[in-house]
């Protein structure tokens, strides 16, 4: 018997078809991919198994008898679990109150909290329940939307990207997981533009374009050429990364030490930074190592940097503003898109007003038709699906989000562009174009800075690496020189010039080999 089944599922928005005629079947113990890009319709699929929305047309039966689930309360009660890509968690509450608002509340919320430890210790998903969520990075909440849909036993655990924020050796750790919850009869429901992951995890895969199934593989048969061509229709375009021409020095960061602003933060101490005009500088690191604390100093939102710790083109920066910085040529981009990168009510026009004031008179008058103008043309030079300028950043999928805000600093023509988290969440055609478009502006002069984890990533765009562990700046490195091994022995705090391991690094060198073979 089938665990899930979805018949002729369609659903219609205003300005788009998200699901159309879908079916999907699913079976007990089976890891099932949903492969596609990004508006292809899979987030409101699983929203739709998940309760979270009503499909106009279609059938859902669960364990072979007929269902219609009106919400998630009760998608729960069936035994469905979802790890959302953008987080439900109350930002004002701790990690295990997050959790205890989605549990049957015959549960105490101490008896949450010491099941929160036994389940993460066990599955290596670490996790500080008394911890606010406000003071968690993105990798961090991941974590936490994690452990809280393992603490309900599903029947059937949706996954969308839950990757994307992972290291590789936490990957590894959470694929271990998952193939201990099939063995013991868990369907999986997994959704990942990373297509190394499907082929080497699942067991099935259904491709999905335009709102509708366009093809079912079993995905250990494929190589991610093929893939791609099932999803995008053809294969993502090679990156031309021609040798760099460093030219003047953009950023200059000395001696920046601040200490942590709250009791779960990260002291940074004593970074030393360079990054010059036409170079790409990649920064890797486990989530939570100073990250946040870092691009906070440089995009001006944490303005006690000391005086002349933080340089743009030999000006002292240190006091400035966000908005003063963006003035001398500093454009910057979150690592969450949602709430930081974009007000999610407000529509795409109105959004490029939050960096990009061209459209603004001296007086403050606000020119809509040029703001439209440049909303419109973000959205052609991007391909970002959409229903045109007025369309809320909420209603887009997380992937055309993205691109959406990367593309409005990169058309600011910025002197330095930082970027935290570039291709999260994107599909390989879109990561591809947003890595291109940074290799293209670092080729016209532009400085780059890129905060990522994902070491592929970092590899194929970087002129040179630094590696960030709790709170400290490694020494930078050319990616010629570089190994995916010897990175991870630096995210371990193991780097020329320091004895011991960081003590909040929070891998080991065993697992990053692992993840590196």
């Amino acid at each position: 018997m089938l665990r899930l089944e979805l018949s002729g599922i369609s659903k219609q928005y205003p300005a788009v078809r998200a699901n159309d005629g879908v079916s999907l079947q699913v079976a007990p113990g089976q890891i099932h991919a949903v492969l596609g890009e990004n508006g292809a319709g899979k987030s409101t699929l699983m929203k739709i198994i998940y309760g979270a929305v009503r499909p106009d047309e279609g059938t859902v039966r669960w364990n072979g008898q007929p269902v219609q689930i009106a919400n998630p309360q009760q998608a729960r009660a069936l035994g469905i679990s979802m790890v959302f890509q953008h987080f439900s968690l109350f930002d004002t509450l701790t990690a295990a109150e997050n959790v205890w608002l989605g549990l049957d509340k015959s549960f105490k919320l101490a008896d949450v909290t010491e099941r929160i430890r036994a389940v993460s210790k066990g599955y290596g998903l670490d996790v500080d329940p008394l911890r606010p969520v406000h003071t968690l990075s993105v990798g961090e909440r991941q974590r936490v939307e994690i452990v809280r849909a393992l603490l309900t036993k599903p029947q059937l655990l949706i996954l969308d990207e839950p990757t994307s924020v992972l290291t590789p050796q936490a990957v590894d750790k959470l694929f271990v997981t998952l193939r201990q919850l099939a063995a013991e009869g868990c369907s999986i429901l997994y959704i990942s533009h990373k297509l190394d992951e499907i082929r080497a995890l699942c067991h099935h895969c259904t491709v999905l374009r335009g709102g509708k199934v366009t093809g079912e593989v079993d995905p250990t048969q494929e190589t991610n050429a093929s893939l791609s061509k099932l999803m995008i229709g053809s294969a993502p375009p090679e990156l031309a990364h021609r040798p760099a021409k460093p030219g003047a020095v953009a950023l200059a960061v000395r001696g920046l030490s601040l200490p942590k602003l709250n009791p779960f933060g990260t002291t940074l101490a004593d970074i030393a930074l360079e990054v010059r005009a036409g170079e790409i500088v990649g920064i890797a690191g486990v989530s939570g190592n100073g990250q946040q604390e870092l691009m906070a100093a440089l995009s001006g939102e944490d303005p006690r940097s000391p005086p002349g710790s933080v340089q743009l083109f030999g000006q002292d920066i240190a006091a400035l503003s966000p908005r003063h910085r963006r003035h001398l040529g500093l454009h910057f981009v979150p690592e969450e898109r949602l709430g930081r990168g974009a007000v999610p009510v407000m529509s795409l026009a109105d959004n490029t007003l939050l960096t990009r004031t061209e459209a603004v008179s001296k007086r403050g008058w606000i020119h809509t038709a040029a703001v439209r103008a440049l909303a419109e043309r973000l959205i052609g030079a991007y391909n970002v699906k959409a229903g045109g300028p007025g369309a809320p950043a909420k209603s887009l999928s997380g992937g055309n989000l993205q691109k959406f805000i990367v593309g409005r600093e990169i058309d600011a023509a910025p002197k330095l562009l930082i970027v935290s988290q570039p291709t999260w969440g994107v599909d390989v055609g879109a990561a591809a174009q947003i890595r291109g478009a940074l290799l293209k502006l670092r080729d016209e002069g532009c400085a780059v800075l890129v905060v990522s984890e994902e070491l592929d990533e970092l590899f194929e765009i970087s002129d040179r690496l630094q590696v960030i562990a709790a709170g400290r700046l490694s020494p930078s490195v050319a990616v010629a020189d570089a190994s995916v091994p010897m990175v991870g022995e630096w995210m371990s705090g193991l780097w020329p010039g320091r004895g011991a391991p960081a003590a909040s690094a929070a891998i080991g060198l065993q697992g990053v080999a692992h993840a590196a073979a």
